[in-house]
């Protein structure tokens, strides 16, 4: 059954929602992250470097997924807000549809341009075979990443944040196995990692799908809503579009960084890759908490209680802002350490000590634009988060790493200020954009 979050303490409300999911996405970094921790531990910087590049090629692809899904999640959390649940059916009917025909599509593609690919993100020539086999088994699993993506986001968007924590589980530790069974007993390298990842895939959704029939959520689906309209499919797009774009855009950005790391040699390529892992997992916290706010934000919305909503946000940077500060004072303490844990190299360690000194100071800002990137989503104005993002990458994020890494050649501390930098200008555009959307709802506030 869909759960209603309009009411009741805000804290609890935040906490109820955001620990599922915030546990998902740990599990889902985790998942991500456990290719690159066994294949450290059973093969060379080549390997590394391959599933490192590899796997940000696959992150930007699932983010863009996400970005896609969240409209989805808005529009069925104001449908459930608004008591309207034959809308939030024809929601999830016409997700299923256009989804899953998209995902054959993009695979189909993609699997013709592994090699153009590989070759555009500039690969150290010692970990292009590795990288090629790697993409090329991961792209055939795409139907099944958007598979539990999209189920995902129906969940949420019903107020269930606790099953997608269940299904992820269940690929994660699936995935830590084949992956022992595939790289640690079978020597099989990038192409064990990349296969341990799309068979746990499989075997999540599998597992996710036999629960949906089980479950009662009080949603419906026939051949009617199944199947695609114009109005409702454009309604989720128009939400999810911008995000997906601007999720994209964000990874490319990290795609451009990693080439640049590439064009400086195999060990700042690995240094880079790992940090990138590293900063995954770290920033569960800011990236849970832009789901949570929109996903929340958008039921309340729907039920006209957009001074809850404004509430939501606040509670929740003061969460994302305090949690990236205690982030930053540990990894600043522990950054040689903290890369240590993926490899043993020396020259990788002190590389990739010296970027995440500079870039884990983000978390503390990147927090903040996150929160109100979800807040403008729940309102139908993604293209607010698609414009700041783009203008801080444009702007900051990957001039700032070209020109430090060319003045710094031998030095990663300085590129990493490129992230934080970029963050600052989101801020402050996030803040204007806040404040124009509060004034030209003031008649509208003033009657609630």
């Amino acid at each position: 059954m869909e759960r209603n979050l309009t009411t009741g303490n805000i804290g609890k409300t935040i906490t109820y929602f955001a620990l599922p999911y915030l546990l998902s996405y740990f599990l889902q970094t985790l998942y991500g992250m456990a290719d690159l921790f066994i294949i450290g531990q059973f093969d060379g910087v080549d390997g590394i470097t391959a599933v490192s590049n590899g796997g940000q090629v696959m992150h930007m692809l699932t983010v863009i997924i996400v970005g896609l899904t969240m409209g989805t999640t808005v529009t069925i959390g104001k449908s459930v807000g608004a008591g309207k649940l034959n809308e939030a059916s024809a929601s999830i009917g016409n997700t299923v549809t256009f989804f899953m025909g998209m995902s054959i599509v993009v695979m189909a593609v993609l699997v013709f341009l592994v090699n153009p690919i590989v070759t555009l993100i500039g690969i150290p020539a010692e970990a292009v075979a590795g990288t090629r086999q790697y993409l090329f088994v991961c792209f055939l699993g795409i139907p099944f990443i958007t598979a539990y993506n999209v189920i995902s986001a129906i969940f949420r968007g019903l107020g269930d944040s606790k099953s997608p924590m269940y299904f992820i589980a269940i690929a994660c530790v699936a995935n830590i196995v084949l992956d022992y069974v595939f790289i640690g007993g079978l020597g099989m390298g990038p192409i064990g990692a990349a296969l341990g990842t799309t068979l746990a895939q499989t075997i999540s959704v599998i597992i996710s799908l036999i629960a949906i029939r089980r479950k009662e959520t009080g949603i419906h689906l026939t051949k009617k809503e199944l199947r695609v309209k114009g109005d409702v499919l454009g309604q989720i797009l128009k939400i999810g579009i911008p995000v997906a774009v601007q999720d994209g855009c964000i990874q490319v950005a990290f795609i451009v960084i990693s080439v640049i790391a590439n064009h400086r040699g195999l060990n700042d390529a690995a240094a880079v890759g790992v940090v990138e892992k590293l900063i995954g997992m770290i920033f569960i916290v800011p990236s849970s908490m832009l789901a949570t706010v929109s996903a929340l934000s958008a039921q309340n919305i729907g039920a006209g209680r957009h001074d809850r909503a404004r509430k939501l946000l606040r509670y929740a940077i003061l969460i994302t802002s305090s949690y990236g500060i205690v982030m930053t004072i540990l990894i600043e303490l522990f950054s040689k350490q903290t890369v240590g844990i993926f490899t043993t190299d020396a020259a990788v360690i002190l590389l990739g000590g010296q970027y995440i000194s500079s870039y884990i100071i983000d978390c503390i800002f990147a927090g903040i634009h996150f929160c109100f990137t979800g807040y403008f989503c729940a309102y139908g104005k993604s293209y607010i988060g698609f414009i700041h993002n783009i203008l801080s990458i444009l702007l900051l994020r990957i001039p700032g790493s070209y020109l430090a890494s060319k003045m710094y050649p031998h030095n990663l501390f300085p590129m990493g200020f490129a992230a934080p930098a970029g963050s600052l200008l989101s801020i402050v555009i996030c803040v204007g954009a806040y404040l124009w959307l509060q004034r030209s709802m003031r008649p509208q506030n003033e009657t609630i």
